[in-house]
């Protein structure tokens, strides 16, 4: 950009008050700083429109970068898991030359396809005091919920009236 220095812009007023006149002389200047400061704003929209494009430019590189690298990982990853996927075929299948065809826990079929039986059905065998062991005893006192197993006999004994002794 051009250099101006205080002596330069004095010398420019000097001249433009001599050229224009004292009475229009504020209203150029305010004209001229107006223009001054549009050119400034486009000057910068363009340097931003620019820096964008820049950054646009470098996202899309980097994302292909990515993606890239994605991809190698995934085949990676697939290549791995198919070796350990006939590694682990032929082990079954080691296994099943040496097994004598089947017995409880499964079978063995001609393709070394090894099919288990389901296991057998277990009752889950849910435990009911301790769900009612989980509700506070604060709750349980309220609503009259019994904390304590008594026999029958005890129930009886408990309500019956007391005798009383003659003195």
């Amino acid at each position: 950009m051009i250099d101006f220095g205080f002596d330069k812009l004095a010398l420019i007023g000097a001249v433009a008050l001599i050229v224009i006149g004292p009475e229009r002389l504020p209203k150029v200047a305010r004209t001229v700083g107006h223009l001054l400061g549009k050119a400034q704003r486009y000057v910068a929209d363009v340097k931003a429109e620019v820096n964008r494009s820049i950054e646009l430019e470098e996202l899309k590189k980097m994302k292909g970068e990515f993606e890239d690298a994605a991809r190698n990982v995934g085949q990676s990853v697939q290549q791995e898991v198919q070796a350990a996927s006939t590694a682990f075929h032929e082990s079954w299948q080691s296994i099943a030359s040496h097994d004598s065809g089947g017995g409880a826990e499964g079978a063995f079929h001609e393709g070394g396809h090894y099919d288990p039986l389901p296991p057998a059905y277990r009752h889950p065998q849910k435990n009911w005091r301790l769900k009612r062991g989980a509700t506070p005893l604060w709750y349980k006192q309220q609503h009259g919920v019994r904390r304590h197993v008594q026999s029958g006999a005890a129930r009886v004994a408990r309500f019956r009236p007391q005798r009383r002794t003659p003195p």
